[in-house]
């Protein structure tokens, strides 16, 4: 059986263009875009107030473009788009967006990295993606400095962002710097794209673990993004209209390097013409403040940060929130007694859900703030269609019945780079067309108004979330075996009250350790990933020493054995589970 939206949702107009670039998407009004006078401005800094018009904007892009042709010696139809991969390992900025549209404008692709990166991770990113030049930011420059050496990016190409209350560092090219060079150099010659380039041609190289595995680049094309934009706006226009809201100011807190900041906010948030403010980390004080001074209306956050209102609730009441009248959530499931006790402190608030992943370039499900069903994901987006199945892969027809989420949308992505086997078994074709497994267990809902909803009960890809980011077990687990303490290990997710979750590693020792101390041997595992890892790959969860690791006659690691044995140690302790 297969899912579709709800009646009440409009189809695709028609058909998502398919021979453009994202840029021109954005800027053009042919395709629904709201109207450029009409629309507010587009990043507003949330902590200087500084911003641009839309067309200040556009002439802060083409200028960045001009420049790094300039300076990289590109043109924009020449050489393949693989010759012209640019890396942003950055916090968030006004100019952001700016950045990743210059390159586009040469017919280059984009890789944006996670700030939390540590300098071997972003240098996997940017040697698996063949970086040529990289975008940063003064607070984790010598990350970049690091990986960028490693992997031959010379210090002229790397070019630095502007961030709040951080001087320039003397010897490095910044965006300002490359705009002054682009207004005062030649005119770019129009891009020469035939029809399906914008459908096969890659925007953007975004690092995920997909269903399983080691972070794999996700190639997603300037089609799938500018689909999921029409996606997401059309399907939110609907109550918008009823609601009385034209534009409006929206929170940009969540990293426009993960695909939830980067479609989500920055894309659709701006071509409906609203206004995102930015800020580049989540400090509560400055959050709340930004909501007061701009009079945020839409906060679009991850489930830590409600965590964190509700427990600095005394904080919380010393700002004026009244502007807020949604906040939605997404990249984790969030718990109906959080949203139930949300509302409680905030009872004019609508509170809604979303899912979606990397491979679809975002949004698959979202809830409508007209059919608000505590604990859902909502329905499904214009343009969608589902089916759910059992392990035997037999399609489960029947509401309430658990199964694996296959989705099939024009935003469902490429594929995954120089990786056909992890693509052979996430991407498939058959009579209905091209489906993708996502690995996640759900069920279908009705609500009240006899709608089909969409609930997220497990993952069945055993990543772990730690606030908006993808943690995966075999990468902390292939870090691990190169301690000397560590014979054979596991790594699963924990509960965590301030990140929703945590890793946690079950550790087999050597015979030759069995002298040592386990309290001196945990510290030092503890400290072996932290001294190599991002921070929310820590083990926050804690390592326990155990005597096997329980595996299949295959050799896979039976983590839902040590799942279970978590949850029973966590049930006997008293624990919340």
């Amino acid at each position: 059986m297969v899912f579709y939206p709800p009646p009440w949702v409009p189809k695709l107009p028609f058909d998502p263009p398919d021979s453009i670039t994202i840029g021109e998407f954005m800027r053009s009004e042919v395709h629904g875009r709201r109207p450029i006078a009409k629309s507010r401005n587009p990043f507003t800094c949330g902590i200087t107030g500084k911003t641009f018009t839309n067309v200040e904007s556009y002439q802060r892009s083409d200028a960045m473009a001009k420049a790094l042709a300039k300076t990289m010696s590109w043109e924009p139809n020449t050489d393949s788009p693989w010759d012209k991969v640019i890396g942003v390992f950055s916090f968030n900025t006004i100019d952001y967006m700016s950045v990743l549209l210059a390159i586009h404008r040469l017919n280059g692709i984009a890789t944006p990295a996670n700030v939390a990166s540590s300098a071997s991770e972003l240098e996997h990113q940017l040697r698996s993606s063949g970086a040529k030049a990289l975008f940063t930011c003064l607070p984790v420059l010598e990350t970049a400095l690091t990986a960028a050496k490693a992997v031959g990016i010379p210090e002229d190409k790397i070019f630095i962002m502007d961030m709040p209350h951080h001087a320039q560092k003397p010897g490095f090219k910044t965006v300002d710097d490359l705009i002054k060079l682009g207004q005062s150099s030649p005119e770019l010659e129009p891009l020469r794209w035939v029809k399906g380039q914008g459908a096969r041609q890659v925007a953007y190289l975004c690092y995920s673990s997909g269903t399983s595995g080691l972070p794999k680049a996700v190639m997603i094309s300037h089609r799938n993004v500018i689909a999921n934009t029409l996606q997401t706006c059309i399907y939110e226009a609907v109550s918008r209209k009823r609601h009385g809201v034209e534009t409006q100011a929206e929170l940009g807190l969540l990293p426009f390097s993960h695909i939830y900041g980067l479609v989500v906010v920055a894309h659709a948030g701006t071509w409906r013409g609203d206004e995102v403010i930015v800020l580049p980390k989540f400090d509560l004080p400055e959050y709340l403040q930004a909501i007061e001074r701009f009079k945020i209306n839409h906060l679009l956050v991850v489930p830590p940060i409600v965590i964190r209102m509700l427990s600095s609730h005394d904080i919380c009441k010393k700002y004026d929130l009244s502007s807020v009248r949604l906040l939605f959530t997404g990249a984790a499931p969030l718990g109906k007694e959080t949203i139930q006790e949300l509302l409680r402190r905030y009872p004019t608030w609508r509170v809604g859900q979303g899912y979606g992943m990397t491979e679809t370039s975002t949004v698959v499900c979202s809830t409508s703030e007209d059919d608000i069903e505590v604990g859902t994901s909502g329905s499904l987006v214009p343009g969608t269609r589902a089916k759910i199945v059992d392990p035997d892969g037999k399609e489960i027809t029947d509401y309430n019945t658990p199964g694996e989420l296959l989705v099939q949308s024009p935003s469902v992505v490429l594929g995954y780079l120089n990786n056909e086997k992890a693509t052979s078994e996430a991407f498939f074709w058959d009579e209905d067309g091209r489906w993708l497994r996502t690995g996640d267990e759900v069920i279908v809902t009705k609500s009240a108004k006899g709608n089909e909803h969409i609930t997220i009960v497990d993952r069945l890809k055993e990543l772990i979330k730690v606030k908006a980011h993808q943690v995966a077990p075999a990468e902390l687990e292939a870090h691990l075996l190169t301690h000397p303490a560590v014979d054979d290990c596991a790594v699963i997710s924990v509960p965590d009250e301030r990140n929703g979750e945590a890793p946690k590693a079950f550790v087999v020792t050597p015979a030759s350790m069995s002298s040592r101390n386990d309290e001196e041997m945990r510290a030092e595992i503890i400290k072996y990933v932290q001294d190599h890892k991002a921070r929310y790959k820590w083990l926050k969860g804690g390592v326990e020493f155990i005597d096997i690791i329980p595996k299949s006659p295959s050799g896979k690691i039976l983590r839902r054995l040590l799942r279970d044995r978590e949850k029973e140690a966590r049930r006997l302790k008293g624990a919340k589970l």
